[in-house]
């Protein structure tokens, strides 16, 4: 029950009533936040509201709460152009191949099994179906042998373009329930097969190598040779799943062979494969789609990456798969199953249509499995995730495309200037082939005069709290710089609050250049504010669907919150005590002794001088200081004046 004062000229306080000389001060005790600026530290021009700021867009995706300013370059998810400073563009238009076929009107089907490059063309195979690219038209001519449309025997794993005898082929590993053989081609009217077992391929001193399923390794000294032989991967059928070259310890270039327990390297002196110190627990996709990209191995597992260096005392493996940090949104999550290199980044396939999986501890997998699948429990089931293309520069995630249907699959991947002329990524998905132009050096979207644009793009910031929850914060303003907008050309703010996920749109799409300025209001238009416990932003880029519009953007400069802190209302009060007589039953000493142990109390103290039912003006305090006077000897009586404070 709270105690209340109704006499005038009383205090209470800690069990004791006091009378009091004079009228009780009251002082606003919380101290106001110190202003803060994240980001651009030279927006500080504001005294007391604090600023963040986003102009850098190159820390990548993958944060979904800020740390510190150390993340405010990063984003939780963006389908846009990060790689610049002071430019938040619309990603690369991905063009979507015809399924036609050349001079008729029959439909292609099947997945994408095969891309390669071969000369100035780009092969791809529906299913068991090898077909070219032809630009002109934009559609696909069937490969043929002895002028009879070709059709492979089994369903391809794996392709290479080769160069032996001074002849460029395509050779395809082929492999399924029903068999295995690889074929070759040197154009698109000769292929010829050999019936040796080949799940996949590489070439290595000069000589085409293959393995199979059950982990044999073997090779060809010339293209139309006799396969020999060599090591036997020692792990069970199944295992293996990729073969590819890559620098040794000494800096040799050796094969390797990815396995779904760890990396094999081949010691072609002794004819046998040697287990690397780069062993993992089994994963049914560890290794797939592994790649040397400039100094390092790049092993894929799951949605996870392992960067592997091979030194000479000893060996360095790191982690940097989009699932560092944060991870993915739940809806982009799945499975790496190719990695590609570029100039600048290397660009992975992340299939969501194979369900991401959680291992307890107790269920680590034992060295070998018979089973065919991986042993966790899945994290999202296989038909709600979108496919995506993402890409590493060695500083962040960007991701270049994302699927617009769920359960669909990113079956191929294939970096080339052939086919369209200029350096592109090819890709399959959902029976077509895709390709997007791809920069083979760091470019400024400003000075970009054939760059072609999606038609749209969101980028989304981590939750912001300004590292203080405790603290309650007003959004005052957000100021947005912009370039490159029209009517046809726009941006859209969004906003939420507190972890949810009620998308509230901040005025109008922003349609012309400059600065725009957004005010936080309420429900009648008052520019009150909103508060906020945390808050993050989206921004929606749209360029016109219009052939003319490809290569406009509009373009983010800088976007800037304003935003208060202020703590909760804390009181001090000044009292000065009478303790010159007996007051309700207490003689000036009683109330002396009463006073000091209040003083001393080392709990907070009830304080009081109102007369309130509710208790919501009863305090709890600090007695922060206190001075007095008193008379001397045998006489107790005297005053004392001190500060009472809610911490």
């Amino acid at each position: 029950m709270a105690n209340k004062v109704i006499t005038k000229n009383e205090i209470y306080l800690n069990g004791t009533y006091y009378p009091v000389t004079r009228p009780v001060q009251s002082t606003l005790a919380s101290i106001y936040p110190a202003k803060v600026v994240i980001g651009d530290t030279t927006k500080d021009s504001q005294l007391r509201s604090s600023v963040i700021s986003w102009s850098d867009w190159r820390g990548g995706i993958g944060v979904e709460r800020m740390q510190g300013a150390s993340d405010a370059d990063r984003a939780w998810d963006s389908t846009c152009q990060l790689r610049y400073r002071h430019h938040l563009v619309l990603p690369a238009l991905a063009n979507q191949t015809t399924t036609e076929i050349t001079g008729g009107s029959t439909v292609i089907t099947g997945d994408i099994t095969m891309l390669a490059e071969l000369g100035n063309n780009v092969y791809a195979s529906w299913d068991k179906v090898p077909y070219y690219y032809v630009k002109a038209s934009d559609d696909w001519t069937r490969v043929t042998h002895s002028s009879t449309a070709y059709e492979f025997d089994y369903t391809p794993t794996d392709s290479i373009t080769v160069r032996m005898g001074g002849t460029d082929y395509i050779v395809v590993a082929q492999y399924d329930d029903d068999g295995s053989k690889y074929a070759y081609f040197a154009n698109a009217t000769t292929v010829t097969e050999i019936s040796k077992a080949a799940r996949f391929l590489a070439l290595w001193d000069d000589r085409l190598w293959g393995i199979d399923n059950d982990g044999q390794l073997w090779y060809n000294l010339t293209i139309n040779g006799t396969p020999v032989d060599d090591a036997k991967l020692p792990v069970p059928a199944g295992y293996v799943t990729d073969l590819f070259v890559g620098r040794d310890s000494s800096g040799e270039q050796i094969l390797y062979a990815s396995t779904q327990v760890g990396l094999y390297a081949h010691d072609a002196a002794n004819g046998r494969f040697v287990e690397t110190q780069f062993t993992l627990p089994f994963h049914q996709y560890n290794g797939s789609g592994s790649v040397r990209w400039r100094d390092s191995i790049y092993s894929p597992s799951g949605l996870g990456i392992y960067k592997y260096i091979n030194g000479n005392i000893h060996a360095v493996v790191s982690v940097m798969g989009p699932d560092r940090d944060d991870g993915l949104p739940s809806d982009r999550r799945g499975t790496i199953k190719k990695l590609v290199g570029t100039h600048t980044e290397l660009i992975a396939a992340v299939d969501a249509t194979t369900a991401p999986e959680s291992v307890a501890s107790t269920d680590v997998a034992y060295q070998w499995s018979t089973q065919s699948i991986g042993h966790g429990s899945a994290v999202i089931e296989a038909d709600t995730g979108y496919s995506s293309i993402l890409a590493w520069n060695d500083t962040g995630w960007e991701a270049k495309w994302k699927a617009s249907t769920a359960a669909k699959a990113v079956d191929q991947l294939l970096v080339t200037n052939a086919g369209q002329g200029d350096y592109r990524l090819w890709w399959g998905y959902d029976g077509s082939v895709y390709h997007q132009m791809v920069p083979f050096d760091i470019i400024n979207p400003a000075q970009l005069s054939n760059y072609e644009y999606a038609l749209s793009a969101t980028h989304e910031t981590p939750w912001f709290d300004a590292q203080q929850s405790e603290v309650d914060k007003t959004a005052l303003r957000l100021k947005v710089e912009t370039s490159g907008c029209s009517s046809n050309e726009t941006v859209t703010l969004y906003y939420y609050k507190d972890y949810g996920t009620t998308e509230v749109q901040l005025g109008s799409s922003i349609t012309s250049n400059g600065i725009t300025t957004f005010t936080f209001t309420d429900d009648d238009d008052n520019p009150v504010g909103v508060n906020f416990s945390a808050i993050k932003f989206k921004i929606a880029l749209a360029r016109e669907n219009d052939s003319d519009a490809k290569k406009k953007s509009p373009d983010v400069i800088s976007m800037t919150l304003e935003y208060r802190k202020k703590m909760e209302a804390k009181w001090g009060h000044t009292v000065e005590v009478d303790l010159n007589r007996e007051y309700k039953g207490n003689s000036p000493k009683e109330l002396r002794e009463n006073l000091v142990s209040a003083i001393e109390n080392t709990n907070l103290v009830e304080f009081t001088f109102r007369d309130d039912d509710g208790g919501d003006r009863n305090y709890y305090v600090d007695v922060a200081s206190a001075t007095g006077l008193e008379y001397t000897g045998y006489d107790e009586r005297g005053s004392s004046r001190i500060t009472l404070v809610e911490p």
